[in-house]
């Protein structure tokens, strides 16, 4: 199957070489790999350089933005400008992070499950970060039917279906949600693990809880789902600020009349699959 692989790189020094790396170690290699640099101030750009040579399948497209980290809106915005100067000649399509180390069948593995499932629509493993002690250790804060953000894989047919990614914080729930609307599975297989360097929510901030709790509202979850959400974000987290931070940024959007992401249709599908969720995982 062919491939592409859109990675969005902001001050990524430390990382990235490793992940490019594993990259050109898959068993199945990509036909292209498009780095974002997003206005990098450190030597991202220059590792990328280095590796936008000879027959590698890497190219790379500077970006300009803010230098504030914000979760969503930022990262959505360097996905898309790579994902526009690729053309339309792929099976699916990768948003993959600048600090993940994919094992080498990792891509291999993905096109078997997309070729056993015609109803495949998202697709990963499952993310392992190195504890105090040097172990790699699972760290999946979500359902186990979810793909993380970092590290997803959309089959042509639901990336279209979905109309791309959405440009906010909760992007990677909505798309799931929309992915499943649209009559497509999420999989995910536990035998692929992926190295992920830096630490879940390491570059999160006040800010960045109070946009979680908008997407909440512009995704038409309705305020008990969003405070159960927000309960179980706040218990998986043991931080119990997340849990006031995430409903506030809800009653803030609900008062500022934010525009939705999704239709009043879709919404009505999202709060039904999500009472569904809720109740199955109590009875």
């Amino acid at each position: 199957m062919n491939y592409y692989i859109v990675i969005c790189a902001h001050n990524e020094e430390l990382y990235l070489a490793e992940t490019l790396r594993a990259v050109l170690a898959q068993s199945l290699q990509p036909k292209k790999v498009l780095v974002v640099n997003d206005n990098s101030t450190d030597n991202t750009e220059s590792i990328i350089d280095e590796y936008v040579s000879g027959n590698k399948p890497i190219l790379k497209v500077n970006r300009s933005s803010s230098a504030i980290h914000m979760p969503g809106a930022k990262v959505v915005e360097a996905f898309n400008d790579g994902y526009s100067a690729l053309d339309d000649q792929y099976d699916f399509i990768v948003k993959l992070d600048a600090d993940i180390i994919l094992p080498e069948n990792y891509f291999e593995k993905i096109s078997e499950l997309i070729n056993s499932d015609p109803k495949a629509g998202i697709l990963g493993g499952f993310a392992y970060e190195q504890n105090t002690d040097g172990a790699w250790k699972l760290n999946h804060p979500m359902n186990k039917d979810h793909v993380r953000g970092a590290f997803k894989c959309y089959t042509k047919q639901c990336f279209k279906a979905i109309g791309g990614l959405k440009n906010s914080i909760g992007w990677d729930t909505v798309d799931e949600l929309l992915a499943r609307y649209n009559g497509f599975k999420v999989i995910t297989d536990d035998s692929l693990k992926i190295k992920h360097l830096r630490p879940l929510g390491a570059s999160y901030n006040k800010k960045a809880r109070f946009l979680q709790g908008e997407a909440m509202y512009r995704m038409r979850y309705g305020y008990l789902i969003s405070f159960i959400a927000s309960l179980k974000i706040a218990w998986k987290r043991k931080k119990w600020v997340l849990f006031f931070d995430t409903l506030k940024g809800y009653v803030q959007a609900k008062k500022s009349n934010l525009p939705y992401l999704v239709t009043e249709k879709e919404g009505e599908f999202i709060r039904n699959l999500r009472w569904r969720n809720i109740l199955n995982k109590l009875f």
